[in-house]
């Protein structure tokens, strides 16, 4: 169906959770007047991942998009505010460092703020990278407020960390008011049809038959239809990123609420930390081949900071993606597509990109090979320079346990090679017109690690090093006035219909 001209008249996505709801809801909200019927399929019996808890600032972009207010969407999530994310021992053991949401420094000259802090820093007469960063600051404040419209401060932006089952929950509510229709039960069959092979319907246990004209694969690591159905070949990228292992488990809040993700490397892998307000989620993502489970579960639940509150989950996972994202007439949306380990909080994004990619180019008249190629390759870009980025955490460490050693001394992409040898070099950095992680994000990782700018832009050799001592101390005295100024972060939310008592039962 759908080929040939044939207009796309039924979308059926297979699979809830955030994956398939956030689908449901973008497509219900932005091409649901166009005479669209949308149905979804998902069974009560198969649970979904549900760990992915921590978001990037585009999730706003997106929910403004489906005209979701902030403050109820915190109130009916748990959400709690993110400005960025912080990395514990990653380069060595005590190092501390944050992603951040927004940038560093200020115009002080022709060339980038990073080349002036660059030269600074060479002669001992800068500060930490961070102290230049207004939201890294705050975070470590423990201090939030949104950013004002005309404001004259270093520009920033948030995101939110918040409950991946109740935002999927209030999506499938948002969805069927929107015409979304539901249907409830396992799927024991995929018929094909027709001579491309193309899928026609999914079957349910109840014998009965929903046929689309195009399928959305929003079923997980299991890929019911893009793997199990249509075979598309998986890309494996475990040489790079053998972590293969995730621990869940959420326990009592131990009374810190900082606006940041927290990322601690461990013996093996590293252990995630998010703070909700009605509880902190928790994992160790691993490699079984450099730690056995058993131990990775004990150290787990050794380092959490209060009450657990049941078992941990256990994941088991292959980074890498499939070859392709759309064949026939499915497109693969979520972890049935690619996983790439949650480091970045990229998993929610990757959603989003796809389901925004896939509104771009909806067919109109048809499917159309253009549009596949066009989807495959958006996709594949967006997953290979996230790949990059993660990767560089785990070579960029000067840690001596034998995983780390391991991870030190691997090839590596050679589009990473030559992003660490430009830094290196004279504070190169890569600059995409499309991509997740921008400038910004790559210096923190690179000086969070201990990759230091060996040259810098010669422009940035025209100010006198006094005026340049003085303009330095002057952004990073006014950075420390402005954080101290904003509101407690708990006060925000609270502020903001949050209440930290009484929760525990939705956890």
């Amino acid at each position: 169906m759908g080929e040939g001209g044939e207009p796309i008249r039924k979308v059926v996505i297979v699979g809830g959770g955030a994956a398939g709801w956030m689908t449901a809801a973008a497509l219900a909200r932005m091409l649901g007047r166009s005479g669209l019927s949308i149905t979804l399929v998902e069974s009560a019996a198969i649970g979904t991942v549900g760990v992915g808890e921590a978001t990037l600032p585009q999730i706003r972009t997106f929910n403004r998009l489906l005209g979701i207010d902030e403050r109820e969407m915190m109130a009916r999530t748990a959400s709690t505010i993110k400005l960025g994310i912080e990395f514990r021992d990653w380069g060595r053991a005590g190092d501390r460092y944050v992603h951040p949401f927004g940038t560093y420094g200020e115009d002080i000259g022709p060339a980038d703020f990073i080349h002036y802090w660059a030269r600074a820093n060479a002669s001992g007469e800068a500060g930490s990278i961070g102290e230049y960063s207004l939201p890294i600051v705050a975070a470590w404040q423990e201090r939030f407020e949104p950013p004002r419209e005309g404001d004259e401060r270093q520009p920033y932006d948030y995101a939110f960390q918040f409950d991946a089952g109740l935002y999927a929950a209030w999506l499938a509510e948002l969805a069927q008011a929107a015409g979304v229709v539901k249907r409830e039960g396992r799927i024991v069959d995929v018929r094909r049809g027709g001579m491309s092979g193309d899928i026609a319907a999914v079957v349910l246990e109840s014998g009965e038959e929903i046929a689309g004209d195009l399928f959305v694969d929003c079923s997980g690591f299991r890929a019911l239809l893009i793997g199990e159905t249509l075979d598309t070949p998986f890309e494996d990228w475990s040489r790079w990123l053998p972590c293969n292992r995730a621990l869940a488990v959420p326990c009592a809040n131990g009374g810190e609420h900082g606006p940041y993700t927290r990322a601690t490397a461990r013996a093996a892998g590293w252990q995630w930390r998010i703070p909700l307000q009605h509880r902190v989620g928790n994992g160790l993502v691993y490699c079984d081949a450099f730690w056995e489970d058993h131990a990775a579960r004990d150290f787990l639940m050794g380092n959490l900071e209060g009450e657990a509150r049941g078992e941990p989950r256990q994941l088991r996972f292959t980074t890498g993606r499939r070859q392709s994202l759309w064949r026939g007439n499915c497109v693969a949306i979520g972890l049935s597509g690619g996983f790439l380990e949650p480091l970045e909080s990229t998993s929610i994004d990757l959603i989003q990109s796809g389901i925004l990619n896939l509104i771009d180019l909806f067919p109109g008249a048809g499917i159309e090979d253009s549009d596949r190629r066009e989807y495959d390759r958006l996709m594949a870009l967006e997953f290979e320079r996230i790949r990059d980025f993660l990767v560089l955490h785990y070579v960029a460490n000067q840690r001596e346990e034998e995983f780390w050693r391991a991870m030190r001394a691997m090839p590596i992409p050679d589009s990473l090679a030559e992003k660490i040898e430009d830094f290196r070099a004279r504070a190169i950095l890569p600059d995409y017109a499309h991509g997740l992680f921008q400038p910004v994000s790559w210096i923190a990782v690179f000086l969070g690690q201990n990759i230091a700018p060996q040259g810098w832009d010669p422009r940035a050799e025209a100010m006198d090093g006094d005026e340049l001592g003085e303009r330095l101390a002057q952004i990073r005295s006014r950075i420390a006035r402005e954080a101290a100024a904003m509101p407690d972060h708990r006060d925000f939310l609270r502020a903001s219909g949050a209440s930290f008592v009484g929760q525990e039962a939705r956890a």
